[in-house]
This record gives structure tokens, C-alpha cells and sequence, in this order.
């Protein structure tokens, strides 16, 4: 091993040290087994990772979650922490699909009852229902007026006009509306670019899936979470579309010109301090986006809700379909947290990461406040998702954060070629798993064999203790873009 590979030192079965050399500021942690530490070898990850630990005022350590690999300028699975006043906010530690996430949905329903023919044609329905695909329109034409009432209210404008209910708000991450949005900082471009995608999946590794809970392992968070061995679920993946892309374009076009900006030597994280006037703009655009992409996934669950109502001619009270939880994993957020034995606010970047708030977090749902936070990490799909709990030592430890998914093991690029003369769709159904996808390009990018094991991700996650195991789902259907 070379370079910044050489320089790991392991600290104990889960986690590596990057020490604090040259330009760093602070240490990097990586959360990764032996087996995940090699494969980052002839990677990027560990070099972004120290250009992170570079940017002034940040509050170490830099982190690597185990489904780390290279992005744009932050590592995507990457974490850095920076002091409000001193520190930056950089467009390259939140990303282009601002506020990309994930939420769960818990029905009423046995997966046994369903049978092969229904779920055929809830798949079928969903995937006619739905808009999905590369610039695919939203079931949502929006003006100026309404565009800019999502921007600021998030989830909540869906909600209040009949798009699901209080409840929904109640277990979305930051109530489904991130505070200091401002349309007025967001350009028309992105603004156009959102005006007709509200409700809409998008491509990419944005997905609905309907799954089995397939195992539980702590009973006490699965019972608080309403979820039990054998109940159908349904897993839906996507964030602001078009807009969000456009903003942090915008911005970084901007931050390019700016004489406020920090120029670090990768290009990739130009940054702003927090209160300079482009820094106070991108936040207010990021969280207008951030706000955009949790109305979407609001607007999204309902159309699926109705979609299933409508194949298994249920109600909602025979349906369900209640939410367990919305989060994040491409933010920047004020947040506090301890900071050498004093509670300090911080702007927490999470890039391919998950808010884990352990026990007893004022922010959690009443519901969820003895055991902490759901969090949610979907793998590929032709083997499993999870879903895990927040806990003291992440709040203690990494910024009360943890992995986002399974993170990518090939690019697209490799793993299109890895799929030429292959049946995809046959080999899925080999295991039991229906997919509808609109495009046969997205089908090979998203290939499981282009993403890690998310087997391996989560036993580091558990055994790190920053998020440890609740229950296993298994992919019946699923729908991509």
C-alpha cells in the first residue's frame, strides 16, 4: 500500500486513524473492516477524506463511513463537522442530489398474502403510475407561488393539501422542512428545472421497492419501530431531482467567481464561510432544495399508498402503510453537539450519510425517543436493506452519524460493461425479486454486483456500535427509473 493507504493506523476491529499530517487540521477516522480498507486502495476516497480534514474550522475528526468511496470533493459516506463562525460550508461535502434520501413505510399486511400474481401487478401499477426516468415530469405542475411554498414549508405543503398526514411530519427528519430556506436564492434555471418534477422518482439509484421483513434482532427497537418478521414494507429512494442538481451547479459556479471563497487545492471543495453572503445564499438554497426533496418523497408515499389501495382494494386502515421514518443522507445542517466535553452548534455536512440519534435526543419522535432513531440503509436489489437504530456512542463519536446504503463497488461505466450479455431482469427473478425499470442502462448501473455487501457495511456499523442492528428486509418488487 501507498500514500495515504500506508499512514492508516487501525485503531481496533472497525475503525482506521488517517493521521493529522501536512495541511490537515485533524484526524480522519475510517469505520471499515480489513476486508472494505483494501478495496479502497487505488481509490480517492482516503486523499478527499484529508482534503476534508484540510478545510478550516472543522471539528474533528473527518469521517469515512463503511460504504465510502470517491465523489465530488467530500468522499461520498463522508462526514466533516464545521464551527459556524471560523469554519465553511462547500457545496462538494452535501452534493449534486441535495437532500437525497430514504424513507420506510410499514403496511398492515403479511407478505405471504400477497402471491406472485399481485405483487406482478402492484409492480406493473406502480411502475405506470409513477413517474420515473431520466428528466421524468412529476404528477405536479407547479407556479411560482406553489414552488415557493414547497421550497419553504417541505413535506408539510404536501400534507396540508391532502397528501397523507400530521403523522408523516412527525417522523421525518427535522419535521420534513429544513429552518432557513429562501426561494429567492434559488435561481430560475433551478427553478424551472423543479417546476414540473414534484412527485416524480427520478433515475439513478432512486428506487421504490416493496420488501419482507425477512429478520428481526432487537425487539424492543422493531416493536417501536411497528415492525415485525414477515410484514410487507415498502422502501422508497429519491431527493430534489432537477432543482437540487441546479443549485449546487449554480453555486458552485458562483463560489468560483466569489472573493469570498476558500480555493483549497481540490477544486472540488471550494467553499464559503457560513456568513459571508454566498455562504448565507447557498445555505438558504440548500435547505429550499433540501425542502423540495422532502416534499417529493411526501408526494411520493402517497402515490404509492394509493397505488397499492387501489391493485388490493383496501383502505387506508387495512392498508397502512404508516411512516417509520424519512432521512437525509446529502445535507448540511446546524446541529449541536459535544465538543470536547461543551455542547457547541456545528454545520454537520453529511455527504452518503445518515443522521443516528441515539436514546433520549429531544429531537426524536415520542415513539422512538427510549431507543433512538431509525436509521435506514437500503442495499441492492437482489439481496437486502436494513434498518438500524441510532445510538449514544454516534452522538458521542461521529457526529451522530452512520452509512447512508451499500455505497458503489463499480462505476457506472463498469459495471455497464459487466452487464453486457446478461439477462438482468431474469437473474432478479432467479431470486424472487420482480423489477420494472424504465431504462435497460439504469438496470445495468444498478446491478447488485455494483454496490459493496451491505451485509459487510452493517456488521461494521453494529459492531462499531454507531448504529446497530434492528431488522433485515428482503426485495420483492422493485421500480426504477
Amino acid at each position: 500500500m501507498g500514500g495515504a493507504m500506508a499512514k492508516l493506523q487501525q485503531l481496533d476491529a472497525y475503525s482506521w486513524r488517517l493521521p493529522r499530517e501536512g495541511g490537515m487540521r485533524c484526524d480522519g477516522v475510517v469505520y471499515a473492516d480489513a476486508e472494505l480498507v483494501r478495496a479502497l486502495e487505488g481509490d480517492g476516497t482516503l486523499g478527499q477524506l484529508r482534503g476534508v480534514a484540510s478545510l478550516p474550522g472543522i471539528q474533528g475528526p473527518a469521517l469515512a463511513m463503511p460504504d465510502a468511496h470517491q465523489g465530488y470533493g467530500f468522499p461520498i459516506g463522508g462526514v466533516g463537522a464545521f464551527d459556524p463562525h471560523e469554519g465553511v460550508v462547500s457545496p462538494g461535502g452535501v452534493g449534486y442530489d441535495i437532500n437525497c434520501g430514504v424513507r420506510l413505510l410499514r403496511s398492515r399486511l403479511s407478505a405471504q398474502e400477497l402471491g406472485e400474481p399481485r405483487l406482478i401487478a402492484l409492480a406493473d401499477a406502480l411502475a405506470a403510475s409513477v413517474p420515473a426516468g431520466v428528466g421524468a415530469g412529476g404528477a405536479h405542475q407547479l407556479g411560482d407561488k406553489e414552488l415557493s411554498r414547497i421550497l419553504e414549508q417541505g413535506a408539510a405543503w404536501a400534507v396540508g393539501r391532502g397528501q397523507g398526514t400530521a403523522a408523516d411530519l412527525e417522523f421525518c427528519e427535522a419535521g420534513g422542512a429544513l429552518p432557513g430556506a429562501d426561494s429567492a436564492a434559488v435561481s430560475q434555471r433551478a427553478l424551472q428545472r423543479g417546476r414540473g418534477q414534484a412527485g416524480s422518482l427520478g433515475a439513478g439509484n432512486h428506487f421504490i421497492e416493496l420488501a419482507v421483513v425477512e429478520e428481526v434482532y432487537d425487539q424492543r427497537a422493531a416493536e417501536a419501530f411497528g415492525l415485525s418478521q414477515g410484514l410487507l414494507v415498502l422502501w422508497l429512494h429519491s431527493g430534489s431531482r432537477g432543482l437540487g442538481h441546479q443549485v449546487c451547479d449554480d453555486y458552485l459556479k458562483r463560489l468560483a467567481k466569489d472573493p469570498d471563497a476558500l480555493r483549497p487545492p481540490d477544486r472540488q471543495l471550494i467553499a464559503a464561510p457560513p456568513d459571508s453572503p454566498v455562504g448565507r445564499d447557498y445555505l438558504a438554497a440548500m435547505a429550499a432544495a433540501a425542502n423540495f426533496a422532502f416534499n417529493n418523497r411526501q408526494l411520493l408515499a402517497q402515490a404509492c399508498r394509493e397505488v397499492l389501495g387501489r391493485v388490493l382494494g383496501l383502505g387506508p386502515a387495512g392498508l397502512g402503510l404508516g411512516l417509520v421514518y424519512d432521512v437525509a443522507h446529502n445535507v448540511a445542517k446546524r446541529e449541536k453537539h459535544q465538543v470536547e466535553g461543551k455542547e457547541k452548534e456545528l454545520i454537520v455536512h453529511r455527504k452518503g450519510a445518515t443522521r443516528a440519534l441515539g436514546p433520549g435526543h429531544p429531537e426524536l419522535p415520542g415513539r422512538y425517543r427510549a431507543v433512538g432513531q431509525p436509521v435506514l440503509i437500503p442495499g441492492d436489489m437482489g439481496t437486502a436493506s436494513y434498518v438500524c437504530v441510532g445510538t449514544a456512542a454516534a452522538m458521542a463519536h461521529t457526529f451522530a452519524s452512520a452509512a447512508h446504503g451499500a455505497g458503489r463497488a463499480m462505476s457506472r461505466t463498469q459495471a455497464k460493461k459487466a452487464a453486457r450479455g446478461r439477462d438482468l431482469r431474469a437473474e432478479l427473478a432467479a431470486r424472487q425479486v420482480v423489477v420494472r425499470a424504465a431504462s435497460g442502462k439504469t438496470l445495468a448501473e444498478e446491478m447488485p454486483e455494483a454496490y459493496k455487501d451491505v451485509d459487510q457495511v452493517v456488521r461494521v456499523m453494529h459492531g462499531a456500535g454507531i448504529a446497530t442492528l434492528v431488522a433485515r428486509t428482503k426485495p420483492l418488487a422493485v421500480v426504477k427509473g
